[in-house]
């Protein structure tokens, strides 16, 4: 029987998305976010036994392992999924967001991946999926705290799947493209422009699933999003920064010089 899963960020999403494959698997979950009535609204349509934990990690992502440990739980899968983006020059955003933005992309990821995964270790079984982004695979202008937030996340995940070779844990780095959800909302994007690949949340977690299931350390969930950005490697960086930079720049733009 599978074990548990714990999710951060599961109350819509790409987040949603894990709880629900991952009950269909057998996983009892543990559902994280910070809106407790979407949780229980998710946790109430999956066909396991589901616990919901209302937690901003923006503020309080230390006392989330304590708040596990009194369910009586012994967390198999983390699924560090929670995060958020922003958009806009860097100077203009609202002070203190982006450093929120930090807080919620990267420390609760380390916080909660040190606080679960030495059972893990020792139990010789187990594992953790980090959802990074494309984002984090150059620099992003508009974007420049939230693609440096994916950079560490997804470099962090690498970085532990090659410790834990031989361990019997595994670590996954998901990294899609853009995803339709709220999260466009909440960055300050009017609507989601349709990129070629664009997919949907449910692809992506379908494909991370089975990426994880072969033991992969990374995945760019969608065909022609992976093989795009495969081409994109290979072009010159400062090229890329320009393209990026017009592509990302928003209303009111400065003049150039």
């Amino acid at each position: 029987m599978p074990g548990t899963a714990l999710v951060t960020g599961a109350s819509s999403g790409i987040g949603e998305q894990f709880a629900r494959q991952l009950a269909a698997r057998g996983h009892d979950l543990v559902l994280v976010a910070r809106r407790a009535d979407r949780l229980e609204a998710v946790a109430a349509e999956l066909p396991t036994e589901a616990r919901v934990i209302a937690c901003d990690l923006g503020a309080d992502a230390a006392s989330l392992p304590a708040r596990v440990a009194e369910l009586g739980l012994e967390v198999e899968l983390l699924v560090n999924n929670a995060g958020f983006g922003t958009h806009g020059r860097f100077w203009e955003l609202p002070e203190g967001r982006d450093a929120e933005l930090v807080r919620v992309n990267c420390e609760a990821v380390v916080v909660l991946t040190r606080a679960f995964l030495p059972r893990m270790v020792e139990r010789r079984a187990g594992g953790v999926i980090v959802v990074a982004s494309t984002a984090g695979m150059q620099p992003l202008p508009y974007e420049a705290v939230y693609a440096a937030s994916k950079a560490f996340a997804f470099n962090f995940a690498g970085a532990l799947n090659a410790e834990l070779r031989g361990s019997g844990v595994r670590c996954l780095a998901v990294t899609p493209g853009p995803v339709p959800t709220e999260w466009q909302r909440v960055a300050g994007w009017d609507e989601m422009t349709r990129m070629p690949g664009t997919i949907g949340a449910e692809q992506v977690v379908r494909e991370s699933l089975a990426a994880y299931d072969r033991g992969a350390g990374s995945i760019v969930p969608g065909a022609l999003f992976r093989w795009a950005m495969r081409a994109s490697a290979l072009g010159p960086r400062a090229l890329k920064l320009r393209v990026t930079e017009r592509l990302y720049r928003p209303s009111g733009s400065l003049p150039e010089g």
